[in-house]
């Protein structure tokens, strides 16, 4: 399945094919920050599975650090996608592509968090061990 979407202004559209590798929120500071909201719904591709179609040369990047470089219009400063490169995966706004069914498996980052959610789903101190992190959970 095939899923478009783009930036606020629509200078810069995106595709993404097939199914993600996960879907979640993450708590940490640098998302909720980048995101403007107490929370931010993440969804993680492979990289071959996202393409820009239409404005690359208005994607632009901002690189905090070596784990992440956010991608964003350079016309609107519509935020659409971080790139994830010690991970091998590509975090594309849910927001983004709207018409992707948005199923959340985990909370990550979840003793950053500053609004509570209790919703039955996992919730990870951090990262899962596969991706660095302790993997330790936090009780509801």
């Amino acid at each position: 399945m095939n899923h478009t979407g783009n930036c606020f202004c629509g200078a810069v559209e995106l595709k993404v094919t097939g199914e993600p590798e996960a879907m979640g929120y993450c708590h940490c500071r640098s998302c909720r920050s980048w995101s403007g909201g107490p929370v931010n719904a993440f969804s993680l591709w492979k990289p071959e599975a996202v393409e820009v179609t239409k404005g690359a040369d208005h994607l632009g990047t901002f690189e905090k650090t070596g784990m992440s470089q956010r991608k964003y219009c350079t016309r609107c400063g519509g935020h659409l996608m971080t790139n994830h490169p010690t991970l091998g995966l590509v975090d594309v706004f849910t927001a983004t592509i709207p018409t992707l069914k948005f199923s959340p498996g985990v909370h990550v980052n979840y003793s950053e968090a500053v609004l509570p959610i209790r919703d039955g789903l996992p919730k990870l101190k951090d990262f899962p061990a596969e991706f660095g992190g302790s993997g330790e959970m936090i009780a509801e």
